[in-house]
């Protein structure tokens, strides 16, 4: 086996893909040499029609998870990876939010994530070295302070757990999966968390999507279970 694992003929699932990480990691897979599967809740034509299918997810619309994952396999015949990408944010703290949002955070941040994998999960073991790269945040990896939504945390160190449910449903078949946990990216979403870093001190998407592009292209004996790539200086992060 090379020491990198090459581009040419393998598949990648992004959900979350229209816009912000999820696009930029559309864009540098695609210039790898990936072929690109993007889900989308209200999908564009392909600049690449070739390589990339758009296709409709949407984490709250549940038989689209499966439906994705099926045409995925219709269009290209095979999966290789699965980044879960799509995400969002609502203040849920012990004094604001509701229950609306806590159940929203973990429709689209838990439930979403864990149908594709586990529609996914038979056909990454079959293509041996799998992978399944789940974007959570440094939130799920502690508590940052007062002003942190409990229920966003909440749901990313749920996403961070499942990761590594999938690293055991799948090793043996050659199947890796990453917890890639950034801190404050230059997104939308990020523009309503409070006491995110600012602007300047912000990742560019384009970082994450480099990160990503290194996880996918790792050999098997080169397993990264989580990796935090941070903003700020934290004593454990």
């Amino acid at each position: 086996m090379p020491a990198l694992l090459p581009a040419a003929g393998r598949v990648v699932m992004i959900s979350g893909a229209s816009r912000g990480i999820g696009a930029a990691i559309a864009d540098r897979l695609l210039a790898d040499g990936y072929s690109l599967s993007l889900g989308m809740r209200t999908p564009t034509p392909p600049a690449d029609p070739e390589r990339v299918l758009t296709h409709r997810f949407d984490a709250k619309d549940l038989p689209t998870a499966a439906a994705w994952v099926e045409a995925t396999l219709q269009r290209f015949g095979r999966l290789d990876a699965l980044v879960n990408n799509a995400g969002i944010f609502r203040n849920v703290t012990f004094d604001e939010g509701s229950e609306d949002d806590l159940d929203e955070l973990w429709a689209v941040n838990v439930k979403g994530p864990f149908r594709l994998t586990k529609a996914a999960l038979p056909h990454l073991r079959a293509a041996l070295h799998g992978r399944v790269v789940n974007i959570c945040s440094t939130d799920g990896k502690r508590i940052r302070d007062h002003s942190a939504s409990l229920g966003y945390v909440m749901s990313k160190h749920a996403l961070v757990a499942m990761t590594h449910a999938t690293r055991f449903a799948g090793w043996h078949d050659q199947l890796r999966a990453t917890a890639l946990c950034p801190g404050a990216v230059e997104t939308e979403l990020v523009q309503n968390v409070p006491g995110a870093v600012p602007g300047p001190g912000r990742i560019e998407p384009a970082t994450i999507a480099e990160t990503v592009s290194l996880l996918l292209s790792l050999p098997d004996n080169a397993s990264i279970a989580e990796l935090v790539v941070n903003t700020r200086l934290e004593s454990t992060l």
